[in-house]
């Protein structure tokens, strides 16, 4: 039964191989060079600098300056990572949904499963073969895109906690993609023909990342929250790193008058009207800023559970696939 489904699948497996070479011979130049125009503006002492809570104002506007020409140069490089998105979901379209959807439609599965191998065993040793394939490549998309897109972790507000880059490394990719799998194998089960297949794993897909994303994943821990006095020395706390959920100007009845921004006036500035700074916004004296925030270390805890997350997921997913195949005609 192995040696049947690597005869079945080997040319999905060395075109999946080519694919990965092309993507390697594409990035690695990129990333090496991201990493030495990363050390050359002096970047990795700029993070350590700025880690701490007494920086000098000097110190902090020099690596503002340098993280913007790092960002200038390789901020383009965002598309990029937005395409690579899709990598977990192409293994799904291409590896899951046909394996049923196309036995079904071909109507070879009436010679596969009357043979003496059953259903059950047929379907594990497939299922089990595509998933290790599955995992084995996720885990090294993983690895080898934790090490691409440092450099733009780095420099990034959000650090690694932040949107796109968050799903592009760590353990995360092997969940996506083994629920991706998973979904298309259920697809397949239940539409049976390759083109619903595929269609219903590129929506569910899509979809159940974005519900998790957007919906889950800000409350996997309770969120903290920062204050600061908007009359100070005039600097604004711009933790890096940390992902900020929400943030604004309230006024001292908590009431958020100017979302989204924050405002720091320096002693005695006054705003455009001659009047208190801020106050043709409506702040108030005695008006803060406030941060809802998830901390940077977090990263790890969060790629844990939605790893878990879609790794449960595909495993219902599989039982399900698996007890529809005894309905199949």
């Amino acid at each position: 039964m192995i040696w049947l489904a690597w005869r079945q699948h080997r040319k999905q497996l060395l075109y999946t191989l080519i694919g990965f070479a092309a993507l390697a011979a594409l990035m690695i130049p990129i990333g090496l060079s991201m990493r030495h125009t990363f050390a050359d503006l002096g970047l990795p002492d700029c993070v350590r600098e700025l880690a701490r809570s007494d920086v000098a104002p000097a110190t902090a506007e020099r690596c503002e300056g340098a993280f913007h020409q790092f960002t200038n140069r390789y901020g383009s490089l965002n598309l990029v990572a937005v395409l690579l998105l899709i990598l977990p979901m192409l293994v799904g379209l291409f590896w899951g949904a046909p394996l049923i959807a196309r036995e079904v439609e071909q109507g070879t599965h009436r010679f596969a499963w009357t043979q003496g191998v059953g259903r059950r065993h047929w379907a594990l040793v497939k299922f089990g073969l595509v998933v290790a394939v599955a995992a084995v490549a996720a885990i090294c998309y993983g690895l080898g895109m934790s090490w691409w897109v440092d450099p733009l972790t780095e420099t990034a507000r959000q650090g690694r906690l932040g949107f796109i880059v968050f799903d592009l490394q760590g353990v995360a990719p092997i969940g996506y993609t083994l629920f991706a799998v998973a979904l298309g194998i259920f697809a397949g089960t239940v539409w049976r023909r390759m083109l619903p297949a595929m269609t219903v794993t590129l929506a569910g897909f899509v979809g159940v990342r974005a519900a998790v994303e957007l919906l889950v994943r800000p409350h996997y821990q309770p969120a903290r929250t920062l204050t600061f006095p908007v009359a100070g020395d005039g600097r604004l706390s711009l933790s890096r790193g940390d992902w900020i959920l929400s943030s604004g100007v309230r006024n001292p009845d908590g009431k958020m008058v100017a979302p989204d921004t924050q405002i720091g006036c320096p002693p005695g500035a006054r705003g455009p009207g001659g009047g208190a700074c801020g106050a043709e916004l409506g702040i108030q004296p005695g008006a803060y800023n406030w941060q809802l925030y998830q901390p940077a270390d977090r990263f790890w805890l969060f790629q844990g559970i939605e790893t878990g997350i879609f790794i449960a997921l595909a495993a219902v997913l599989l039982y399900l696939a698996v007890r529809r195949i005894r309905r199949i005609a």
